[in-house]
């Protein structure tokens, strides 16, 4: 498989924000308080590095194989740390996850708008599950603010 220009600038512009959520993901792990947070962000930190792999995979001309794993979301069952009651490090998490939630919404976003860009039906799945995956992300970063009383 050969890449247009464009079809290239689109992937290394996908691979930069991939490459941001690596770090955001390994940063904030860093930063939270909560032990389920820190464990749900260096997950998401895996799933963020996986994406990058397979974009760096279709640059050298091979389109990985996807699996659409669209019920991480679904299926993710977080238990709550913090109790109704409001505190510093409840509020610190609380901000953590708000802003994870915004760069999920971003990225997916972005895989929404660029799979168009590709002839390739290959590229344009992968690109698609991406995507999907990136919603499933911001659903379990949701599901934690809820069952931590934080949304």
């Amino acid at each position: 498989m050969i890449l247009s220009d464009k079809e290239t600038t689109v992937i290394k512009d996908l691979q930069t924000q991939e490459q941001s959520c690596v770090e955001k993901y390994q940063r904030y792990s860093k930063l939270a308080k909560d032990q389920v947070l820190v464990d749900l962000f260096t997950d998401l930190q895996g799933k963020e590095q996986k994406h990058l792999d397979s974009l760096t995979q279709v640059l050298s001309g091979r389109v990985p194989s996807c699996d659409c794993n669209d019920c991480a979301g679904k299926d993710y069952q977080p238990t709550a740390t913090y109790s109704m009651a409001p505190s510093e490090d409840k509020k610190a998490d609380s901000f953590l996850a708000t802003d994870c939630i915004g760069t999920e919404k971003l990225v997916s976003s972005t895989y929404n708008t660029e799979v168009f860009a590709f002839g390739d039906p290959g590229v344009r799945k992968l690109l698609a599950d991406i995507q999907i995956e990136e919603q499933n992300h911001a659903e379990m970063l949701y599901k934690y603010k809820t069952v931590n009383s934080m949304a």
